[in-house]
């Protein structure tokens, strides 16, 4: 059987464009042209890849589950068949999508986004909120770089140990926990609130506790860092949390800061990017650039933190 490899790029095009005329107009060829190669399509794979609803069209479970593999392909295609060029920065015009937690957004977002337009003024950067649910964003390329408490269980996702927080808690002035410093078991009867996009009311403090033989009631579960720190300002509900991705926002609110009362392990944060991005210049760039502006906010606060430096990611290995 012969294979016409141009297939997979329009292939490609349909899938992400959902319609014969976006992909004939993404590809600069006429719809009919394209119409024509949907039709060969469906004849190799033995599937209709889009039907038409209403006066859309949408595609089949087959379609859906090779989209990922066929862009894969075709951006692997294209690496391939494309030689290797310095970055120059001055003339780089890519959008990236970076989806932290929020904390570390609120952490080091700024000094990012401004060490990216200084030193590549025609890239732009997308700051996006962590999902609700698990989805597979960073294996389609959706996501370019992304932030987790964990190592992935994926193999074609990389990661990078970029630093480890310690947990500590928050409350607001005056607290009675401020009073004497918190023990197991003043701690545990206090009130808390949890941080947890899917709104959990239970998380691995609870575990600690159990095993010592004490409970705490958890009576709030916040979405954001941000929601809990304000929530623990204004109210006597505590709020225990990573240390350096949270220390400005806490000194803004002006939060006071205690130790956790029993030891707590140390939260890892690693930065995940898949694997189609290993030999890609930019992407080396962003991401090099990216560890060493969170490295920083992992520095101890009296340290100094220098800007970013350019020359960094040339220095440093995957």
């Amino acid at each position: 059987m012969q294979l016409d490899l141009n297939l997979l790029t329009a292939l490609d095009a349909l899938l992400e464009e959902g319609s014969v005329a976006g992909a004939a107009a993404r590809l600069h060829v006429t719809a009919p042209a394209m119409s024509r190669s949907l039709g060969r399509i469906r004849k190799a794979t033995g599937d209709q890849i889009l039907v038409r609803t209403g006066r859309s069209m949408v595609p089949t479970t087959r379609a859906l589950a090779m989209r990922a593999q066929v862009h894969a392909l075709v951006q692997q295609a294209h690496q391939l068949l494309s030689p290797q060029q310095e970055l120059d920065l001055t003339a780089l015009d890519r959008v990236f999508t970076v989806r932290w937690h929020d904390a570390l957004t609120v952490a080091c977002g700024t000094v990012l986004t401004t060490a990216v337009r200084r030193q590549a003024p025609g890239a732009r950067l997308r700051l996006s909120a962590e999902s609700g649910t698990d989805d597979a964003e960073l294996r389609r390329g959706e996501v370019d770089l992304e932030s987790s408490s964990s190592p992935p269980t994926l193999p074609d996702i990389r990661h990078r140990l970029v630093g480890r927080d310690r947990l500590i808690v928050a409350v607001r002035p005056g607290h009675p926990l401020t009073e004497g410093g918190p023990s197991p078991e003043r701690y545990a009867a206090a009130e808390h609130l949890t941080v947890s996009r899917r709104g959990s009311l239970r998380d691995p403090i609870d575990d600690a506790l159990t095993s010592r033989g004490l409970e705490r009631r958890v009576v709030a579960a916040g979405p954001t860092a941000a929601f809990a720190l304000q929530l623990a300002h204004d109210t006597d509900l505590v709020v225990t949390l990573p240390d350096a991705v949270t220390r400005r926002a806490r000194e803004q609110l002006g939060l006071a800061t205690l130790p956790p009362p029993f030891p707590l392990p140390e939260v890892p944060l690693y930065l995940l990017w898949h694997q189609r991005y290993d030999d890609d210049r930019a992407h080396a760039w962003l991401r090099d650039l990216a560890t060493e502006t969170v490295r920083a906010v992992f520095a101890p606060p009296a340290a100094s933190r220098p800007s970013p430096d350019p020359s960094w990611s040339a220095r440093q290995q995957v």
